[in-house]
């Protein structure tokens, strides 16, 4: 593969969504080695496995709608390669099958190192929320029933990217479950819902007329906002009631100081005009989201000390 060839494909995975996908598992991950169960070939292995997923979902969504005309002249984010005509329909297609053949190797590695022959059925069942996740990760702008196209993709983001990836993280380590996890897994969930959320407001007129249903087209440009500020603001108190019941102290607030930051995204976004000028915030709310997670696990950390 010639040099610029690999730099086309880098471009189609979309590296700097990373971090992102990455939140939940550092939070799961954290957590558990708050609690004295931590494994680094677990950790490793959830890391590479999630960003197989992510690589994946970017490729499928540039190729689903890049196939369906809904990336053209008139969508306001970055350009994409199937768009540029830089890879042929083709070759997005194989390059789909070879990333969902190296997640599904992630992910039976990451089972295999994490459960015993004893724990054969909590094995198959993760092993079928790998294949649920790279068959999400396709059908999200791939096909006829791209669920993408019907609204739903919310609904996937909050469920993979929160609880998934959250809970799945800390049982992977932990062989347990921790029932007021489940406000942290929230937190992250809504937080990386945000950021879809801010996309589909960008290009909530070139959706619209490419016959993609999204929140913000059945919500209306005001509500949209709104759901917006629940997406951003609830997070915090999902945060604060897991700090609080699990007796954290002083440091597991420090996530607090993403308030400031996100107050300052929000008045931008209630005051916009022009949607392409949201494309800036897209990836500081993403960015924030990873943070959040690593200050919420430094500051747990810290409290222990």
């Amino acid at each position: 593969m010639s040099n610029s060839k690999l730099a086309i494909w880098i471009t189609a995975a979309r590296l700097r969504t990373l971090p992102l996908s990455l939140a939940g598992i550092i939070l799961g991950n954290g957590i558990a080695y708050s609690h004295g169960e931590f494994s680094v070939q677990i950790f490793i292995l959830s890391l590479l496995t999630t960003m197989a997923f992510q690589v994946l979902s970017n490729l499928a969504n540039d190729y689903g709608d890049g196939i369906k005309g809904t990336d053209n002249e008139q969508r306001l984010g970055p350009s994409r390669v199937l768009q540029q005509g830089l890879l042929s329909p083709t070759e997005m297609k194989k390059g789909i099958i070879y990333v969902s053949i190296i997640s599904l190797i992630f992910t039976i590695l990451l089972i295999t190192v994490s459960f015993s022959i004893n724990d054969l059925p909590i094995a198959l069942f993760f092993l079928l929320l790998g294949i649920a996740a790279i068959i999400s990760a396709i059908k999200y702008t791939v096909g006829n029933s791209a669920y993408g196209y019907f609204a739903l993709g919310d609904l996937f983001v909050f469920i993979f990217f929160g609880g998934v990836s959250v809970l799945g993280a800390h049982y992977l380590q932990s062989q347990s479950i921790d029932n007021s996890l489940v406000f942290l897994a929230v937190a992250i969930g809504l937080l990386s819902t945000a950021v879809l959320n801010l996309n589909n407001m960008r290009d909530v007129d070139n959706d619209r007329n490419s016959n993609k249903i999204t929140i913000p087209i059945l919500l209306g440009t005001v509500r949209s906002r709104y759901y917006h500020s629940f997406l951003v603001l609830f997070p915090f108190i999902m945060a604060g009631y897991y700090t609080l019941a699990n007796e954290i102290g002083f440091y597991g607030y420090l996530y607090l100081i993403f308030l400031v930051p996100l107050g300052i995204h929000l008045k931008k976004v209630w005051l916009c005009q022009n949607p392409k000028l949201l494309d800036p915030e897209l990836k500081k709310v993403a960015l924030i989201t990873f943070f959040f997670s690593m200050l919420y696990v430094g500051g747990i950390i810290l409290s222990q000390l």
